[in-house]
């Protein structure tokens, strides 16, 4: 927990800062350590509307690269350390190491100080580390980290280009909508309805739409927005809704089959590390089902955790449950039976990443023409039921 702290030095002089303490006792303690002595300590609410305040990617990245150079050049972790905390220059994660630093004064070793930090350290991140710590391997370990944060990164980044622009299109197609409905339409259908001329279906449709938007427009705003939040909280509170929410997800189309690579590529990416450093499969897969972000996926995966529990193979327990497609399964396969389980898993992670990226483009490619189609149809139905009884009238007229 995150505090902040009224102290007085030696000398007297007041000081003011943060400091992570698991209580108010641990607070008093930790500054005592730095010669300081505790007036008050508030504990710091680290929520916002979207969940608990981590840690930018791009700072987690530079601490593993930075770190690993240090250990591999035989600095001392908590020499390290302390060069990194002067060094960053996001107040939360300095915050983060100064807790850091305090931890490993006091005995705990870098691992278990990391896992004093659930919100910005993953369980993954922990476990490599602790793996890496037991092996002498830790340069390593911060390595294949900072590249799998690089890759992280670049997931995310597709992600993006693949829901960025359709949400962008479908903003202003239903902002233009509203506009015209709400102010355009009701002048026009004063003016259509005096030229005495009888209305086609679509027209009487269109106004029809036009005067419930504007009765009631609050109600179409609020709605939408309400239902998101009644939605939002649903899924983070019932468990058989999240399940169906994220079976929902994985079964939309375009984008679904697109989400379910890049979980899949995260797990196979993710478990290639835990197993390469050294730690068992089960334990590996265990861990792996807490980074997925989707319950029917992770729901898979403890059935395949069970499978080998009960003595299967893993190609088998994966070709079970039926997550990875055929070509997959044979990698496994052969990577099991040659021992290179970690190097198969790895070309499983490579599968993947390319393919998400062709099916980005792909979908990309896809969407922009069907939202252009349909931006097109909407405003060229309500042009249409406007401008086609005037045109009728002006018809008539001419003849």
């Amino acid at each position: 927990m995150l505090f902040d702290y009224k102290a007085v030095s030696a000398e007297g002089r007041m000081t003011y800062g943060r400091l992570d303490a698991i209580n108010l006792i641990d607070l008093e303690m930790r500054l005592k350590r730095m010669n300081l002595d505790l007036v008050t300590g508030n504990p710091i609410q680290q929520r916002t509307l979207f969940g608990q305040r981590g840690v930018p990617r791009p700072e987690l990245i530079n601490f593993c690269f930075h770190l690993e150079q240090l250990t591999r050049a035989g600095v001392p972790i908590l020499e390290g350390l302390t060069d990194l905390r002067d060094s960053i220059e996001h107040p939360r994660f300095r915050e983060v190491m100064a807790g850091m630093i305090e931890s490993i004064e006091g005995g705990q070793t870098l691992s278990q100080a990391m896992a004093a930090h659930p919100d910005i350290f993953s369980q993954v991140f922990s476990n490599l580390i602790r793996a890496g710590e037991s092996s002498g391997q830790l340069p390593d370990v911060l390595a294949s980290l900072s590249e799998s944060l690089k890759w992280e990164d670049e997931l995310a980044s597709h992600t993006k280009k693949l829901l960025i622009y359709p949400a962008f299109v479908a903003s202003i197609v239903l902002t233009a909508t509203f506009f015209l409905m709400v102010y355009m339409v009701p002048q026009l259908k004063i003016f259509v309805r005096n030229m005495g001329q009888a209305l086609p279906p679509h027209t009487q449709l269109l106004f029809f739409v036009s005067d419930l938007l504007v009765g009631y427009w609050y109600l179409f705003l609020a709605t939408p927005v309400v239902a998101f939040l009644v939605g939002l909280q649903l899924v983070r509170t019932n468990p058989l809704a999240r399940l169906r929410f994220d079976g929902i997800k994985l079964r939309l189309p375009v984008v679904g089959p697109i989400l379910k690579k890049i979980i899949l590529s995260r797990f196979a990416s993710t478990f290639a590390m835990l197993y390469a450093s050294g730690i068992p499969v089960l334990e590996s897969i265990r861990t792996t089902q807490h980074i997925v972000g989707n319950h029917v996926i992770r729901r898979g995966l403890e059935r395949v955790e069970q499978s080998i529990r009960e003595g299967h193979n893993v190609a088998g327990a994966f070709h079970d449950v039926g997550l990875f497609p055929p070509l997959v399964i044979r990698m496994l396969r052969i990577g099991e039976s040659t021992g290179g389980l970690d190097k198969a898993l790895l070309n499983v992670s490579y599968f993947y990443n390319r393919d998400v990226k062709e099916s980005v483009g792909k979908a990309q490619a896809l969407i922009e023409p069907m939202l252009t189609l349909f931006m097109g149809a909407l405003l060229g139905w309500i042009m249409l039921s406007v401008i086609g009884p005037i045109y009728d009238v002006i018809s008539k007229i001419k003849t």
